[in-house]
């Protein structure tokens, strides 16, 4: 399973969505109908699955589903 396929799989599960809406420049608020709430256990998710730490500042910056890749990438996850 490749990077984005994880990353994709989590998102899924985490916020009740289908594969076809998970496109890589899916914006979690605009197009998968995230709150704020909903991101920050989507990211606490990640860091679990992955075994990294996302700073607020980082988080700040996540949109995305491609922001997320990118940004596991950053931080040497494969």
């Amino acid at each position: 399973m490749t990077l984005e396929e994880k990353v994709i799989q989590i998102v899924m599960e985490q916020l009740d969505v289908t594969r076809e809406e998970c496109a890589l420049e899916a914006s979690f608020i605009n197009d998968l109908g995230a709150d704020s709430l909903d991101i920050v256990e989507l990211l606490m998710e990640m860091e679990e699955a992955f075994d990294i730490e996302i700073a607020d500042e980082e988080l700040e910056k996540i949109a995305t589903i491609q922001d997320v890749v990118d940004f596991l990438r950053q931080k040497g996850v494969q």
